[in-house]
């Protein structure tokens, strides 16, 4: 099966803002919010656009209003799934396709492009494309299968406290069009980086660079795993000071030694240990930096302690610590002290549903990691805890959970599983941890999360915590991760006895 990657320039000269985008004849496809941004981008160039979108739902009538009066031709609904299945007339007259990040890369419309000799970019290629010719910020930019949003925002709140114009874009939050458009300039942004994204860029070059780890997920839009894996890759591609790997997950190290940066940029490590030279870690409970520093071949500099990173009563997991020395080395990459660092680490506030605090009753504490969606981040929060009831279970997207369950069997007081793939879930809990009581919660409706929570009490016991770790995607049951947190913390604040319940 053929899979485009982004292509080459349409005419010369679009490498800036001032470039000549007029007249350009554009093909958007997928008007979400990324692609609506680079539409209007694209428009206020005096670009040509047409835009196409199967969908019917969310804002997509307030954006195509807008987007008329602006001048797009629009191509919707029924008309849009009719077009698509004849690519050629959508690319009549078309000299450029900007996708948004969910359109697969095998997707018939972007075969027939390449095929024309259209090329295709993503909103990132356009929006690295559409900065200034002068005076345009800086880009730090994060990828990894897990911790990127955590990475960006504990980034961007370092670089605030440094007192930097900053702010955290890209694949969650402000679309990076939108923060290229802003009439008052960054200083510095960071940069969350799918692998959708990734696939479809390859101008983009950063200030400092980071893969934070790289786990299967994704394989079906890829393609394959070796795909996937060359997509997270392309982060460090043309950075200019620093390409930061983890020391813990070799292959980020690896896609270091593979990428094509600019002259003098350095590899420069994070690991949950001592640091060695041109590395960040962790000495006695502090976080040393031996790469940003004159002196690194014989000491360290302190930028924080783990301490800082202490919210409510909930230990600090690894994972966290491990984002925060990747936020640490892009920060001080881009020159940002020590002192903005350590405050950037105390000031953090961490976003809903990652590891997040609910409740303690009666000796057992309440926690909602909903963010945890595939194998990889389930284990890095069980990691974080000795006795755990597990509730995990939902949309496993061809993930293998095997190792996931032979890996923590020891802290498994029990297992709460729901959703459509529980029963993979069951397969592996008998193969690797035959011991432990599961409980099959086989509710599908709006009262399961009742259920669950009900039984996991019934097994928990004073000094455990009950964790929402589901290893799975939430869509079989509920609108997006965070609905399902919702209705896990909800169900959790209802219990009979949660009157005496302390919350963070």
């Amino acid at each position: 099966m053929t899979y485009v990657e982004c292509g080459g320039d349409p005419r010369p000269g679009l490498d800036h803002a001032e470039g000549d985008w007029a007249g350009l004849r554009v093909l958007v496809a997928g008007l979400g919010v990324s692609g609506f941004a680079a539409a209007d981008a694209l428009l206020e160039r005096n670009a040509v656009v047409r835009a196409v979108d199967s969908g019917t739902g969310g804002n997509l009538a307030e954006r195509t209003r807008l987007l008329e009066i602006l001048g797009a031709e629009l191509v919707l609904g029924q008309n849009a799934a009719a077009a698509l299945a004849e690519p050629e007339r959508l690319l009549e007259g078309i000299e450029l396709v900007v996708t948004s990040p969910g359109w697969r890369p095998n997707t018939q419309l972007f075969i027939e492009a390449d095929a024309r000799g259209i090329p295709v970019w993503g909103e990132v290629e356009l929006a690295w494309r559409m900065r200034p010719r002068e005076g345009a910020a800086p880009w730090l930019t994060v990828t990894g299968t897990n911790g990127k949003t955590t990475t960006v925002q504990m980034l961007a709140t370092m670089l605030q406290q440094a007192g930097l114009r900053a702010t955290s874009a890209g694949n969650v939050g402000t679309p990076i069009m939108e923060v290229i458009l802003d009439p008052t300039p960054y200083d510095v942004v960071a940069v969350e980086l799918s692998s959708f994204q990734l696939h479809w860029q390859r101008s983009v070059s950063p200030l400092a660079s980071v893969c934070l780890n790289v786990a299967p997920d994704h394989v079906d839009w890829h393609g394959s795993m070796q795909a996937y894996r060359d997509a997270k890759g392309r982060v460090y591609e043309n950075t200019q000071v620093a390409c930061v790997y983890n020391v813990q997950d070799p292959i980020t190290e690896e896609l270091v030694r593979e990428a094509d940066v600019q002259e003098g940029c350095r590899a420069v490590g994070f690991t949950s240990g001592p640091p060695g030279l041109s590395m960040l870690g962790i000495v006695d409970g502090v976080l040393a930096d031996r790469a940003f520093i004159e002196g690194r071949r014989t000491s360290a500099a302190e930028l924080g302690e783990v301490a800082d990173l202490q919210r409510g009563s909930t230990p600090v997991a690894d994972h966290v610590v491990a984002n925060a020395l990747a936020a640490a080395a892009l920060a001080r990459a881009a020159g940002i002290s020590q002192l903005a660092v350590r405050e950037g680490l105390r000031a953090f506030t961490p976003e809903a549903h990652r590891i997040a605090e609910v409740a303690c009753i009666d000796g057992v504490t309440w926690v909602d990691d909903s963010k945890a969606t595939n194998p990889h981040a389930a284990a890095a929060s069980l990691a974080a805890f000795d006795s755990v009831v597990w509730i995990a279970g939902g949309l496993l997207k061809g993930a293998e959970v095997d190792e996931l369950v032979a890996q923590h069997a020891g802290r498994l007081r029990g297992v709460v599983l729901l959703g459509a793939d529980r029963e993979r879930l069951a397969q592996a809990l008998a193969r690797h941890a035959p011991d432990v009581p599961v409980v099959d919660v086989a509710a599908t409706d709006t009262e399961a999360m009742g259920l669950v929570v009900a039984e996991a009490a019934r097994l928990a016991q004073p000094g455990d915590v009950v964790l929402l770790a589901p290893a799975a995607a939430s869509m079989d049951m509920f609108d997006n991760y965070e609905a399902r947190g919702n209705a896990f913390a909800t169900a959790v604040r209802a219990r009979p006895d949660a009157g005496e319940a302390t919350s963070p």
